[in-house]
């Protein structure tokens, strides 16, 4: 799987976004159902890896071989028992703290350093944007789950270096929606006025850009939280990111796929849980993409 195409963002407004448009988008994002039932998913699951210690039954690590792979609705075992025994409820509750970390973490760091060097690009131009998206290009080039993958093998297994590769994957694409949107809002006519009146070219980013072109940038880094979700447990899974015996969604599913003919129910449960948490955050990225729409 690749990332998709930056899609083309928005036209930026030449007036800086106030408060008040702000508060408008926030007023339409509430009246979207389907967006409000997934954040208030996001939520919950936010609240059940918080809380993980005080909601799980069990350990998630104690095991007994005499009940292995018990199934759904066994009594004590409401989700059944893994491959080793152990309670999947308790794991599963366990495993949204190192998904949601390795999930969501990759993508605001991204975004910090990605906004930067497209603004930058985007701003200054020439020889400096050709320099920063060429750059960037050579990564943006690889379809991101092989970036993910190649850059986790030369880094070594583990949680910190699978942050490290998720965050590199997603810099490259943030980087190019912050340069398209910086070169549309740097012809605008105030632009031109704030450099003739003498402004200092950090202080026309800083006062007249980062207000038009941060919202776009933001609604795209929030689309790539499901991707991220989707290449974590990925990782995991190849045996790239958490070790066992960790509780983590995509390890789960590795350990698991050898009772995918005995227990399919027990041993689908990590993966629902993927695909959870992959839609909600998709459905608030469209619900935000559409409150920021204004013509809409």
């Amino acid at each position: 799987m690749s990332l998709a195409a930056a899609p083309s963002p928005p036209a930026a407004d030449a007036v800086i976004r106030s408060p008040g448009y702000w508060s408008g988008v926030l007023r339409r994002l509430s009246r979207d159902p389907v967006a409000m039932v997934a954040l208030a998913v996001i939520v919950a699951l936010v609240l059940i890896a918080v809380f993980a210690p005080y909601l799980a039954p069990a350990d998630p690590s104690k095991g007994s071989m005499l009940r292995r792979l018990k199934p759904i609705g066994t009594p004590g075992y409401p989700l059944g028992a893994d491959e080793l025994g152990r309670d999947m409820l308790s794991r599963l509750i366990h495993g949204g703290r190192l998904s949601l970390l390795m999930g969501v973490t990759p993508v605001p760091v991204a975004f910090v350093i990605g906004s930067f060097l497209g603004i930058v690009a985007g701003f200054a131009g020439g020889l400096t944007n050709t320099l920063i998206m060429r750059t960037v290009d050579v990564f943006y080039a690889f379809p991101s789950v092989l970036l993910a993958v190649a850059l986790s093998g030369a880094l070594g297994a583990g949680l910190t270096n699978a942050l490290v590769s998720l965050t590199l994957v997603f810099v490259p694409p943030i980087a190019r929606v912050a340069e398209s949107v910086t070169t549309q809002v740097r012809s605008l006519d105030y632009i031109d006025a704030a450099r003739a009146s003498g402004a200092h070219a950090w202080t026309i980013i800083r006062v007249h850009v980062l207000g038009n072109v941060l919202g776009p940038i933001f609604v795209y880094a929030t689309s790539l939280v499901s991707v991220s979700m989707i290449l974590a447990s990925g990782l995991s899974f190849l045996g790239l990111g958490v070790r066992p015996p960790e509780p983590e969604w995509g390890l789960m599913l590795n350990t698991l796929r050898t009772a995918i003919y005995n227990q399919p129910l027990v041993a689908a449960l990590p993966g629902g849980m993927i695909f959870i948490t992959s839609i909600a955050f998709n459905m608030v990225s469209d619900g935000l993409r559409s409150a920021m729409d204004v013509k809409s």
